[in-house]
């Protein structure tokens, strides 16, 4: 275990700990992570270098959905009324302090406004942004200028678009370069209605067909198709998943100490984000705190080697941090920056087609 440690931040009180494994295997991996923190409000990244982990955090409101598309050089970031679109600028990287660190960079390039929709688990599908829009129960994508958001597709126990959360729509799985399946917390059709059984009314559901494949689930999120599997969390149990959507049963792959949110793949490995549970209406009366006290449940990132299903290192957050949402791999990136808006380094990167200088 490594003693708690203050990240690269803005002004932040976030304070962390780890197993010995952990940076280990980020540098062992030649990767990085990307992280959104919903209660926190920030886009962080979990960097390792010479043993040490390294964070970097910046601002977002109630960060959630986050994609990168590393072809396109981009990442999006979903936000409270806003989608904001960063773009990779390889360029810049070794010019930011100290120089000659970074061998990656992020810079904030446009940001849409979609107003406050829950949006949700964020997909790049041929380039367009596809949004789990959960306040109206529906997939969208984004408008360039006239629209906030266009509906796309919507479960068919949900009879019309309307702002009322009826199924609390969260997840989205991709393969094959098309959306193949959604996550929801029930089959309800009614202003939140899922919330009256939402320990056993979880749904996968086909978007092609409309069929709900898997049911039962405890607030499911962060469904992901990988190597001829489909994964999910069955986030109320803490749970890694993995399903089969010819029979519908459900496969433990591990069981973790937190609310199960947010998850990435690469090679062997999964990445699972945990955070606490709030004690509300919404997150009382789960499995997982029957399970565990408030003392052992954690808020970090598990790493888990899928062909053991054991843990290969964790990162704990111990304060400044209660809830993950989201988690991205960057292959290749040891040692990312995103440019943030709060100092002035954004002031003095200017960015033209090289044809223009």
């Amino acid at each position: 275990m490594a003693a708690s440690v203050q990240p690269e931040s803005e002004q932040s009180i976030l304070q962390y700990s780890h197993s010995t494994s952990f940076p280990t295997l980020l540098e062992d991996l030649g990767l990085s992570l990307a992280v959104t923190t919903y209660q926190a409000g920030k886009l962080m990244l979990v960097r390792a270098e010479a043993g040490r982990l390294s964070t970097l955090l910046r601002t977002f409101e109630q960060a959630m959905g986050l994609a990168v598309d590393q072809e396109l050089g981009r990442m999006v970031v979903g936000t409270r009324r806003m989608v904001w679109t960063l773009a990779s600028a390889p360029e810049i990287a070794p010019q930011l302090d100290p120089p000659g660190r970074h061998d990656a960079c992020f810079v904030p390039r446009v940001a849409h406004v979609t107003g406050d929709i829950l949006g949700h688990e964020i997909v790049l599908v041929d380039g367009k942004i596809w949004i789990a829009n959960t306040l109206l129960s529906c997939l969208c994508t984004l408008d360039d200028e006239r629209y906030g958001f266009v509906p796309r597709w919507r479960p068919p126990f949900v009879d019309r678009l309307v702002a009322e959360d009826r199924c609390h729509l969260n997840g989205i799985a991709t393969a094959d370069g098309k959306i193949r399946f959604v996550t929801a917390f029930g089959m309800t059709n009614e202003a939140r209605a899922w919330k009256a059984d939402k320990a056993q009314s979880g749904v996968l559901i086909d978007v092609a067909s409309g069929e709900t494949v898997v049911r039962g689930l405890c607030m499911p999120h962060s469904p992901r198709c990988y190597r001829g599997h489909v994964f999910l969390l069955n986030s109320g149990q803490g749970q890694l998943s993995v399903v089969d959507v010819a029979t519908g049963k459900i496969e433990t792959v591990v069981t973790l100490p937190g609310y199960a949110r947010g998850l990435a793949f690469h090679g062997k490995f999964a990445f699972v984000g945990l955070s606490l549970i709030r004690e509300t209406d919404t997150f009382g009366n789960l499995p997982i705190s029957d399970r565990l006290g408030a003392s052992e449940r954690k808020c970090g990132i598990y790493a888990i080697d899928l062909e053991s299903g054991n843990i290969a290192g964790f990162l704990h957050f111990d304060a400044g941090c209660a809830e993950l949402f989201d988690i991205q791999v960057l292959p290749g990136m040891r040692f990312p920056t995103v440019v943030g808006f709060q100092g002035q380094t954004l002031d003095g990167i200017l960015i033209a087609p090289p044809s223009a200088w």
